[in-house]
């Protein structure tokens, strides 16, 4: 039976969207069906509920959904599930609650990676539904990528294309960073496959641990505190794209449908899917918002591009789902309800062993961090905890357990940018549960670190700026890369079709804005997962700052002023022109500048080498 306790109410002010909003707290708690076993005591107590609501009304978070589960002496799970703030922008700012359902970005890895580990499984007891490719007698997590794939599989690094394995792809080291922008949306995860292997690597093959996806450095480095100069990752989608590529070609569905059919529907996981229109459709799934301007943001995911980031990304569920699976995790992959398997232990074992360093100094309260697959390891206070972060335009995710206490939490924000505020709720779950002394916490360790990574990446912005040597018209006209495909930049005095319409959205959004911007700009429409557009602004001489918006030039929601969004770390950076004989040739795009600094070290540093594209003119 299910017991709802009366809700507690407390008034808050959230900026300008949340400034008459109560946050409503809903605490459920799924008591034990059977002989009187004694239930751990409970962790979202009513001074936990005020921390988290600190952590709203500090963070204008608009709402957040947690889920906390143990299992008690039997295993039975005992769960506790709670939810603040609100859900809809028309709602009375009480309407989120523990079912409602997001996106769970980077927290989708570790399903990708126990399908896989699942597919093994299946293979090593007969029940594959198609075979393996004639050389290849044993699939494991040593068997090479290009054995898998053999007519699909390469990358620009000869030896990494040949000795690279499937630990070594979900392990964020096999070479290549990230390449965020050569992904679009009608791409399938064939077409990234084959595509891999015209993007520049920046390191060799298990040198450095290079993590490709949106937005978790926030996480790491609110993991340990005090590292935001050595904390360096770029994040990796594309390997967990061949990952679902692999399901696919093996298991002849897509990896929605596996997920859907091997976790979901086993563990009773009913609200839990990879689809954004079913989660619409079922009138539970929460609106999102960015903390610049506290603007509301569409699902970023279509359907068709949900499909394309399903291995990286994909999952949407809520809460009160997630509890089940964490139940599993923590009863070695079996559930506890059912007494079934779901991921079997050497697959477990696997992902959530570390096998590289992504950080290597401890902080006060954290050790060194390391990561398997889908995971990340370290300890908290000496407590044993595996976790990993997701973060997408709208949501801030994390998810984690403590193996050895007994211990799951889920934690789902609906904005972005709040890696620091989740993580810092995390450490006080912890703190709460074991009765350990307040540690890190907002006050001390949620440091916003986009400031510092674009004054780290500005470098010289403040040194004196070279005029253009060639008129800005030189510069636009059309460019092509072979991963990144074409792309078409304009000045604000150009004419075309084209040209005017694009013109005339940046116009929109730049009024809006207020914002003073150089005179000398380029701009165009280069439709990718994470953006919409690009605008280039005048530095110095022939380089540019980059930018890559979402563009929303009649607003979102019930606010219809225009407005753009881009990722403060992600969808930033610079291009660099060459002139040659008073003519432009191209352009090197960089997006990374710790993998260009990498490529410059091992090559002799020319534009066409160092980016992580470079674009002919045609």
């Amino acid at each position: 039976m299910r017991t709802v306790e009366q809700p507690s109410t407390s008034s808050s002010s959230l900026g300008t969207l949340l400034a008459t909003a109560w946050i409503t707290v809903f605490l459920a708690l799924v008591p034990i069906a059977s002989g009187g076993e004694i239930s751990p005591p409970k962790v979202i107590t009513p001074d936990m509920s005020r921390f988290v609501e600190g952590v709203l009304n500090n963070s204008t978070i608009p709402g957040l959904s947690m889920g906390i589960v143990r299992l008690d002496d039997e295993k039975h799970p005992v769960v506790e599930l709670a939810a603040w703030g609100r859900r809809t922008e028309e709602g009375d700012g009480n309407d989120l609650e523990p079912d409602t359902l997001f996106g769970l970005a980077s927290c989708s890895k570790a399903f990708l990676v126990t399908s896989i580990g699942l597919l093994m499984d299946d293979y090593a007891h007969g029940r594959n539904v198609t075979p393996l490719p004639p050389s290849l007698e044993v699939f494991n997590w040593d068997t090479k990528m290009i054995e898998l794939l053999p007519e699909e599989w390469a990358l620009g690094d000869e030896w990494a294309s040949v000795k690279a394995n499937l630990r070594d792809a979900f392990g964020h080291v096999s070479g290549l960073p990230r390449h965020d922008s050569s992904y679009r949306p009608g791409d399938a995860t064939a077409d990234v496959v084959l595509r891999m292997r015209y993007l520049p690597a920046a390191y060799e093959l298990r040198e450095k641990w290079s993590y490709n996806n949106q937005v978790l450095r926030s996480f790491v480095l609110c993991a340990s505190p005090g590292l935001e100069q050595s904390a360096n990752e770029a994040s990796h989608s594309q390997m967990y794209m061949v990952g679902a590529r692999i399901i696919e070609r093996y298991a002849n569905v897509t990896t929605g449908s596996f997920v859907t059919a091997r976790i979901f529907d086993p563990l009773n996981m009913t609200s839990s899917s990879y689809s954004p229109s079913e989660a619409a459709g079922s009138g539970r799934l929460t609106q999102s918002w960015t903390p610049n301007g506290v603007r509301r943001t569409p699902y970023w995911f279509s359907d068709d591009v949900n499909d394309l980031f399903a291995g990286p990304g994909g999952a949407i569920s809520s809460a009160e789902d997630m509890t089940k699976w964490l139940a599993s995790l923590l009863n070695g992959g079996v559930d506890p309800r059912t007494n079934r398997t779901i991921v079997p232990a050497s697959v477990l074992a696997n992902m959530t062993t570390a096998r590289a360093i992504q950080n290597g100094l401890p902080s006060l309260d954290t050790s060194i961090i390391g990561y398997g697959m889908g995971w990340f390891r370290m300890t908290y206070k000496d407590r044993d905890v595996v976790w990993h972060g997701g973060a997408l335009p709208g949501f801030s995710l994390l998810v984690g357990f403590l193996p050895g206490d007994n211990l799951g939490a889920v934690i789902l924000a609906n904005m972005d940018g709040k890696a620091d505020d989740v993580m810092s709720i995390l450490y006080r779950v912890i703190d709460e549960a074991f009765d350990l002394p307040a540690g890190i916490g907002p006050s001390d360790s949620a440091v916003n670190q986009t400031p510092l990574l674009l004054t780290n990446m500005a470098g010289s912005a403040e040194e004196d700026a070279a005029p253009l040597p060639l008129s800005l018209e030189a510069y636009a006209g059309a460019y092509t890369n072979a991963a990144y495909g074409n792309i078409s930049f304009c000045t604000p005095d150009s004419t075309s079709t084209y040209c005017a319409q694009v013109v005339e959205q940046f116009r929109l959004v730049e009024s809006a804005s207020g914002e003073h911007l150089p005179d000398a700009r380029l701009y165009a429409a280069w439709p990718r997962v994470w953006s919409t557009h690009v605008r280039l602004t005048h530095a110095s001489a022939n380089a540019f700052k980059l930018l890559l918006p979402g563009l929303f030039p009649h607003g979102y929601g019930l606010n219809k002023t225009a407005f753009e969004y881009h990722d403060p770390v992600n969808s930033v950076g610079r291009v660099e022109f060459l002139v040659e004989d008073r003519a432009v040739r191209g352009f090197a795009l960089i997006n990374d500048e710790d993998a260009a600094a990498a490529r410059a070290a091992r090559t002799n540093g020319t534009l066409t080498e160092v980016g992580d594209a470079w674009f002919d003119k045609l």
